[in-house]
């Protein structure tokens, strides 16, 4: 059995509805792992239940009583439960956005003032005990504030949230302390395992929110290095910047701002860039497709790239071997809520992969994309596509080029048939609007995986000359 999961990677990308091509907010993330890991893509359906319900973590014992009123919620869990659910990001039926977690990491010293706590709340139970029992990212954010207070939690993390309102990111440090920023609407944010947020205004509730007593229990552990005394920058009391950030972490930052604020001058291993950007464009949802999907294009560290072999592996990309599904939960405006909301799922590594559009409104989710196995099974969604990127790997150059005529294909044809659904799903309601976006998520997931499979069937018919056995001959023989 493949040991238990280790909390170490992801990148996020937060876009307010302002910066946004069409008003839309996004929260998105690369949900990186294990090379061979698969996840299901799942419906959870509104319940009402009688007695009180308790959660039970098969991950580290952590328990909590749930509402009696538990909301739809889509969902992507893990191929086994064994390790924990690792729901990890989807809607509810109130349009609320959850994603869950971007892994951090909490400085030695405040972990010596408020230690990690074994049996507290992780990253594997955070979407199932939040966001069935939300109305709003900042209800979403009290809920999971309060929890990690009482509870303690067992992790450092950043979480992603949004509504039709807002976009909101959250980090928690050492045990029970924690902070969360509204993203501005004409901002973005890219996250890559690092703490982000830095100077809080505890005079603007607006646009901040934090654990009770934070600033006493910094000021009573002696823990802000700030001189002056006059700022609580979160990022530099509570987190890390050591050699590890500086090839791990922030290049990756470095390249989301490469991509949309090329005017900021950075290098790839500056430790002071902002947590708040303003883009030079308004972007879209392929904008963000293209930073989870990236790995360092146009510069010598792309590992697939033109640099040396020492600058090709020098820094950690954004989308790696190691991504298990990639995800945009993006809200457009004016709409109603079964509709506004999009769950784009990348099954496998995002470069290799296609964002599949499925409307938030539906009642279910394609057969392929549940039950997944642990081992290669032909069918599956998280196996085809990680099955393309398989046989594409070893001749790039050679067969690179059949993967992306496939990917640019896809986006143009999920493109319209969002804009077709839209059309179609504004003159509907109640259960016929639902039943008409789960047909059309599973077309667009039909649509996808037939794609992938004609592509693999393609793949392996052009690698069958490129053997180490071959040996090239007279044909006159």
């Amino acid at each position: 059995m493949i040991p238990k999961k280790n909390f170490s990677a992801c990148t996020s990308m937060i876009v307010g509805k302002d910066a946004s091509i069409d008003g839309s907010i996004m929260i998105a993330r690369n949900e990186d792992s294990k090379a061979s890991w698969p996840k299901n893509y799942v419906m959870h359906g509104h319940q009402d239940f009688s007695t009180s319900q308790i959660f039970k973590s098969p991950d580290n014992d952590f328990q909590l009583p749930l509402p009696q009123t538990k909301a739809k919620y889509s969902a992507t869990p893990e191929w086994t439960d064994k390790f924990g659910l690792f729901e990890e990001n989807g809607f509810n039926e109130y349009g609320v956005a959850m994603s869950a977690t971007e892994s951090t990491y909490t400085n030695d010293l405040v972990l010596g003032a408020d230690p990690l706590i074994k049996n507290g709340i992780g990253e594997e139970a955070m979407i199932t005990v939040v966001l069935p029992y939300v109305k709003t990212a900042r209800e979403a954010i009290s809920r999971l504030g309060a929890i990690i207070e009482r509870y303690g939690t067992s992790e450092s993390n950043g979480i992603l949230f949004a509504d039709q309102n807002e976009a909101w990111y959250m980090e928690t440090a050492g045990g029970h302390q924690w902070v969360a920023q509204r993203i501005p609407d004409d901002g973005y944010a890219v996250i890559a395992n690092q703490m982000a947020i830095q100077t809080i205004d505890f005079d603007d509730p607006d646009q901040f929110m934090w654990a009770n007593g934070i600033r006493e229990f910094v000021q009573t552990n002696h823990l802000n290095p700030d001189k002056s005394g006059s700022t609580f920058n979160f990022r530099r009391i509570f987190g890390t910047a050591d050699l590890s950030d500086t090839y791990y972490n922030t290049p990756r930052v470095w390249y989301g701002l490469k991509l949309f604020s090329p005017e900021q001058s950075f290098s790839p291993t500056s430790q002071e860039m902002p947590f708040i950007n303003r883009a030079n464009r308004k972007l879209s949802v392929l904008d963000v497709q293209d930073f989870l999907s990236s790995h360092y294009q146009g510069t010598p560290y792309d590992p697939i790239g033109e640099g040396s072999e020492a600058d090709k592996h020098h820094f950690r990309p954004i989308s790696l071997a190691k991504t298990q599904e990639a995800h945009i939960l993006q809200i457009r405006p004016s709409m109603p809520v079964d509709l506004a909301g999009i769950q784009w799922l990348a099954m496998g590594v995002a470069a290799q992969s296609s964002f599949v559009p499925f409307f938030a409104g539906a009642t279910d989710t394609p057969a392929a994309y549940q039950n997944a196995h642990g081992t290669y099974t032909p069918g599956e969604a998280y196996w085809t596509y990680k099955l393309a990127g398989v046989l594409v790997d070893p001749h790039y150059i050679e067969l690179g080029a059949k993967l992306k005529a496939v990917q640019t294909d896809l986006r143009t044809t999920f493109q319209q048939a969002v804009s077709h659904a839209d059309q179609v799903g504004r003159q509907l309601n109640g259960p016929e609007l639902a039943n008409y976006l789960t047909m059309v998520n599973f077309n667009n997931a039909k649509t996808g995986l037939d794609a992938y499979q004609k592509l693999i069937s393609e793949l392996v018919t052009a690698s069958t000359d490129s053997s180490p056995l071959n040996f090239k001959q007279d044909v006159n023989l």
